[in-house]
């Protein structure tokens, strides 16, 4: 299974060029592109959570994590599955997903350094 996704990441690594999103010619492409994108989304959160961990207190870091640990389960709930085919994972919904998150932790630090942390807003 290793060597598999070894191959399967050195082809589509190789299959489209950094710059080339823009015209994709068969699904592998779209996937790599989609996939480079959602972790960048991905980055983005993390950054997002960090930043937001260091403005809130003991209590809150708590609920913080709480939600995000639940977040995180709805997230791969929707966004994955597995049959007898295999494991599979929505790269679309795992992108909507995680820049919807993102807003959501933007919307807190922007009302922490505006009016305060609210932390009944911690969902």
């Amino acid at each position: 299974m290793k060597f598999f996704t070894l191959i399967f990441t050195i082809f589509v690594a190789s299959s489209v060029s950094a710059d080339n999103c823009d015209s994709i010619k068969e699904g592998f492409d779209g996937l790599y592109c989609l996939q480079k994108v959602f972790f960048q989304a991905d980055k983005e959160l993390n950054e997002s959570y960090k930043k937001l961990n260091g403005l809130i207190d003991a209590s809150t870091k708590k609920k913080l994590k709480e939600t995000q640990l639940a977040w995180i389960q709805e997230r791969n709930t929707e966004c994955s599955w597995k049959d007898e085919r295999g494991s599979f994972v929505n790269m679309e919904c795992a992108k909507n997903k995680t820049i919807s998150r993102t807003n959501f932790l933007n919307d807190r630090i922007r009302e922490c350094k505006s009016t305060g942390c609210q932390p009944s807003e911690f969902k």
